[in-house]
């Protein structure tokens, strides 16, 4: 198991920022990672993402829904092939922080594949990152 994370505080409320995490349509807009997005945030519906990492190749995952709190949590389970391979639990956490909010994106990753996917892990921090400084661009120039 192995697990990433990355934070940004927000110049506005967890619904402000909730708004543009869960507008799907507009990613390809603001967001350098998750390129294209469509679906549904509820529990249980199929999500579809482009991914661009900033090194590597996009790739396109179904993840699935776990959790859709506007303005707490939005988080997706997504794998590999088959279970066990290569299994990802990804999450942001929105905390209001009274005239901020503190985002935090994280991924939890599974499956006998981690220990040779070290390096694409690392990467994929940074590019957590990029998403996190788009995303406060994003919510921070609508106000």
């Amino acid at each position: 198991m192995r697990t990433i994370s990355a934070s940004v505080d927000i110049a506005a409320s967890p619904e402000e920022v909730w708004a543009v995490l869960a507008d799907l349509d507009s990613y390809g807009e603001w967001n350098p990672f998750i390129r294209s997005a469509s679906g549904q945030l509820t529990e249980g519906a199929t999500v579809t993402f482009r991914m661009v990492p900033s090194r590597g190749r996009a790739m396109t995952f179904r993840p699935r829904v776990l959790v859709a709190k506007p303005g707490v949590m939005l988080r997706w389970t997504g794998r590999l092939i088959m279970p066990g391979i290569f299994d990802g639990t990804h999450q942001f956490v929105l905390e209001d922080l009274g005239g901020h909010t503190r985002v935090t994106q994280s991924e939890t990753f599974r499956g006998i594949l981690i220990p040779f996917t070290r390096k694409t892990i690392t990467r994929t921090e940074t590019d957590f990152r990029n998403l996190n400084q788009a995303l406060k661009q994003r919510v921070e120039a609508r106000r």
